[in-house]
């Protein structure tokens, strides 16, 4: 309930009516377009309130194994979600959890870029050439080196054409200890002051920013429940 109160007044979520056969789930909603999902988190995980990232693929249960063929350690091998599609939740070598969706009738977010949409994905992990050797076996990605220097080792994942759908950071230099390597979500926004001030004021802590960088205008911050975010 705090989780659709705040991301309703920080990004004009709407939340849709969970699902009680699939545990609770719902989504949230921006003009029509599903831009997020949202579930109650297990009192028997090792973490709690977290953004998690899924990565689409044509196969899950392929990918999976090659996953694990490459060194991932699965959490949840592919399971079928009724109609809506099949999932999968691994950790890749370097220590970093993510998911794989195997399209249904739910389709993933519907927009992004947008106000209140996701905006940019991002992988911070210790093992940077090992991140990428995984990504790449896995999942068939083109990177392109955006910064190789050791205050900046950045790659970009290439999408159809030349289009830009993630980055893959090294951040061995500064990650703190205990923090494991982990994939971190942007949202879109507007005016990244106001949507802090909004943050503040509905519960939530701010991190680090709003910053001015190459790419725009960037803070860090958590939901009241100590979810991690960008704006």
């Amino acid at each position: 309930d705090r989780a659709r109160t705040f991301y309703a007044a920080v990004l004009g979520w709407q939340a849709q009516q969970g699902d009680p056969s699939f545990g609770g789930y719902f989504n949230f909603a921006r003009g029509g377009s599903l831009v997020a999902g949202c579930m109650t988190a297990d009192a028997q995980a090792p973490v709690s309130d977290i953004w998690s990232v899924y990565l689409a693929v044509d196969d899950a249960a392929k990918t999976i194994e090659t996953a694990t063929g490459a060194g991932g350690q699965v959490i949840v091998p592919a399971d079928r979600v009724g109609d809506l599609g099949t999932f999968g939740f691994f950790v890749d070598p370097t220590g970093a959890a993510v998911g794989v969706w195997q399209a249904g009738q739910h389709k993933g977010f519907g927009i992004v870029g947008e106000h209140g949409a996701p905006g940019w994905f991002e992988l911070y992990t210790r093992d940077y050439a090992g991140a990428l050797a995984f990504y790449t076996e896995v999942f068939g990605w083109r990177t392109q080196v955006l910064s190789d220097t050791d205050e900046f080792r950045y790659s970009v994942v290439l999408g159809s054409g030349e289009d830009q759908a993630a980055g893959v950071m090294d951040a061995a230099a500064w990650l703190p200890e205990g923090v494991p390597p982990h994939w971190a979500v942007y949202f879109g926004v507007d005016d990244c002051d106001a949507a802090v001030a909004a943050v503040r004021e509905h519960g939530g802590t701010v991190m680090e920013g709003p910053s001015d960088t190459p790419y725009g205008r960037i803070a860090h911050v958590t939901d009241p429940m100590g979810a991690n975010f960008r704006l």
